[in-house]
């Protein structure tokens, strides 16, 4: 079992900057390839960034290509999205999980094994 629990979030304005951090505890955190995900009112859950059990790859989808960055620190059991130039539309909860698969980064919802809370993120225009 792997708890995540997400910080970070809040209300800024479109061109500010935030960093979510998702803190694990339980299993071996290394082990996982962390994903992070959002929701935005009415719309489905989406993959935003994801990022290898070694951190030496990542994957984003093509909407925040540029300016978002994930990183994690295994020695703090800590995966990190940060956010640059935020948009409008970049409001949502954002979600981290962990994949137990090791092979690939995966953007499918249905592979992560294990979800935190969720944290709020609202850029104001």
């Amino acid at each position: 079992q792997v708890q995540l629990v997400e910080s970070g979030g809040g209300l800024v304005q479109a061109g500010d900057s935030l960093r979510l951090s998702c803190a694990a505890s339980g299993h071996t955190f290394s082990i996982y390839n962390m994903g992070w995900f959002r929701q935005a009112p009415g719309k489905e859950r989406e993959f935003v960034a994801a990022i290898s059990w070694k951190g030496s790859s990542t994957r984003y989808t093509d909407s925040v290509k540029g300016r978002f960055t994930i990183s994690r620190d295994n020695a703090k059991n800590t995966v990190y999205l940060q956010m640059n130039s935020l948009k409008f539309e970049d409001t949502a909860v954002y979600y981290c999980a962990a994949d137990s698969n090791m092979y690939y980064l995966s953007r499918n919802i249905g592979e992560y094994d294990y979800w935190g809370q969720g944290t709020q993120v609202t850029v104001s225009s």
